[in-house]
């Protein structure tokens, strides 16, 4: 996994007021933390964060060498966590994690199912459990998703955890006998509606309709 390469700034100050201000000039308030080290506070630019992710074939799993801006300190981390604006869609902040290159590390992976169950074709409904796994490999290691081939699935049957086919190097650290996708039972076949006797309009109490007053949407606030 090529690693990306990104210059950050030392932040000093801390509270919503300098982080507001950080997002209007363009930056994105973060913080380094793990490997046994205090955590540090940064900035980060968000269009350059932001290119480096889409430009990379691992998104968001990308393995990133931090430069602190002014020194020669730098740091491979990854991203924790990114927490998005609901509204703008930008990033509001990011967690990143101290990594060692030659030393394991726990993460998630997607599951991705590909190909068509033959149960499904015969009328079965395709009950995906797992979509993310819990793993544990070196850095450089780490797949964007773990492929599972569901083509032979057949009525009734699952593919558990142990069942699946992984990357060399890569070891799981769910339960092995959790099923992760099967195909149940039939679709239930739709039956006629019981047909009703015809009751006389002025039997039938009436009722004022009720209309709810919607609310309105509590104001965001800044983080």
């Amino acid at each position: 996994m090529a690693e990306l390469t990104l210059e950050v700034s030392r932040r000093e100050e801390a509270g919503k007021g300098p982080a507001g201000r950080l997002r209007r000039e363009g930056k994105v308030p973060a913080v380094v933390y793990g490997g046994h080290r205090e955590a540090v506070p940064i900035t980060v630019d968000r269009k350059a964060v932001t290119d480096l992710i889409q430009r990379s074939e691992h998104g968001v799993r990308s393995i990133f060498l931090l430069k602190m801006a002014g020194t020669d300190q730098q740091r491979h981390a990854m991203i924790k966590d990114m927490q998005i604006d609901p509204i703008s869609r930008k990033m509001m902040h990011i967690d990143f994690v101290r990594i060692v290159m030659d030393e394991v590390i726990r993460t998630t992976v997607p599951v991705h199912l590909s190909g068509s169950a033959a149960g499904v074709k015969e009328g079965g409904i395709l009950d995906f459990q797992v979509r993310d796994l819990h793993i544990e490999c070196l850095p450089n290691a780490i797949p964007d998703e773990i492929e599972v081939d569901i083509s032979a699935l057949g009525m009734h049957q699952y593919l558990r955890i142990s069942d699946l086919k992984l990357p060399q190097g890569i070891k799981v650290l769910d339960d092995a006998d959790r099923v992760v996708v099967g195909v149940t039972h039939m679709r239930a076949e739709e039956l006629p509606a019981a047909p009703t006797e015809a009751v006389p309009a002025e039997a039938v109490p009436t009722e004022p309709e009720v209309i709810p007053r919607g609310k309105k949407p509590e104001e965001e606030t800044e983080e």
